[in-house]
């Protein structure tokens, strides 16, 4: 019962901690939604689609996808009569940066300062179009999209459009919880029956690869199959209790910011008609390479320093 009662402690701290991040902005940004900020904002980044491939209305489901979700952009997308090149460099950018006021806000919350957060997911985003773009010459054809949902009426009255806010920053809490306090009653169990650490050795060489230590193995588990929210969820426990380091947090943020939830995210762009497996294949990739370089210069980085310490201290 000790273990039941401290995963359940922990999975409603975490809620918590990641609701407080979660609501509000899921609130203002409904609220946003519905205001001619939305609009403003698309109107001026529509002039830079070019410079990706893409129509100047292609903004649309760049911007939804950004301040509100993947489905938010993807419903964008299939408002739009779109080539299949644009819908496929819409999807990898979507990929990389998507929902970027929680995630961010998440991220923050394990200690990575949110310009590294956002150079690198939005870096990834448009410099992958812009090579996609270059190199890639097909795609030219309309795209046909597969079944989807129907688009909900807009509330009429301020009202509404509140309490839709309230609807919808209400469940995604929920729905947080829901994975949150089942996933750290798991971990519990798992760190009080010693069979965390014989997962860590399993993922030994995956962490290996990209430069941190063994025990943040289970928050890279995490986000890459549940997500960036569960991930980070998962990291808050580990630094606070398991001493994983802050460059390892940053380490593992990174790849992760660049690379979650890779089944559903990559799942749900099936019905625009894109390949989807090149679109996994440069998100495992790139957030490989990526977090691989950062580790390998900070080393470089923390050796040239105690260098420097070791010939100053002679």
């Amino acid at each position: 019962m000790s273990t039941l009662r401290k995963g359940l402690q922990a999975g409603l701290k975490t809620t918590w901690t990641l609701g407080k991040i979660i609501f509000p902005i899921t609130l203002l940004v409904v609220i946003l939604q519905h205001t001619p900020v939305l609009p403003w904002i698309i109107d001026l980044v529509a002039p830079l689609m070019g410079l990706f491939g893409l129509s100047g209305e292609a903004a649309i489901p760049l911007v939804l996808g950004n301040a509100l979700n993947l489905y938010a952009g993807i419903a964008g997308i299939l408002s739009l009569e779109l080539t299949v090149k644009e819908v496929f460099i819409l999807a990898v950018m979507l990929s990389f940066s998507h929902n970027l006021f929680i995630e961010s806000g998440v991220a923050m919350r394990v200690g990575v300062k949110l310009w590294i957060i956002l150079v690198v997911r939005l870096g990834l985003a448009s410099i992958s179009a812009i090579l996609i773009n270059l190199f890639w010459k097909g795609g030219s054809e309309i795209a046909q999209y597969g079944m989807a949902s129907a688009p909900e009426a807009a509330p009429e009255t301020w009202g509404g459009i509140v309490l839709l806010g309230f609807e919808k920053a209400g469940f995604g809490v929920l729905q947080l919880a829901v994975i949150v306090i089942p996933l750290m009653v798991a971990i519990q169990f798992l760190k009080d029956g010693g069979w965390m650490h014989k997962l860590s050795s399993k993922l030994e060489p995956l962490t290996k690869l990209i430069g941190v230590q063994p025990n943040a193995g289970m928050t890279l588990a995490t986000g890459l199959v549940a997500g960036l929210a569960m991930g980070a969820g998962v990291m808050i426990q580990a630094v606070e209790e398991d001493g994983v380091s802050k460059k390892d947090a940053t380490l593992v943020l990174i790849f992760l910011v660049s690379c979650h939830a890779v089944i559903e995210d990559t799942l749900i762009f099936v019905p625009l008609g894109i390949p989807i497996w090149p679109l996994l294949l440069i998100r495992v990739v790139t957030a490989f390479v990526l977090t691989m370089a950062v580790a390998w210069f900070w080393k470089r980085a923390e050796q040239t320093k105690e260098k420097g310490v070791v010939l100053h201290g002679q």
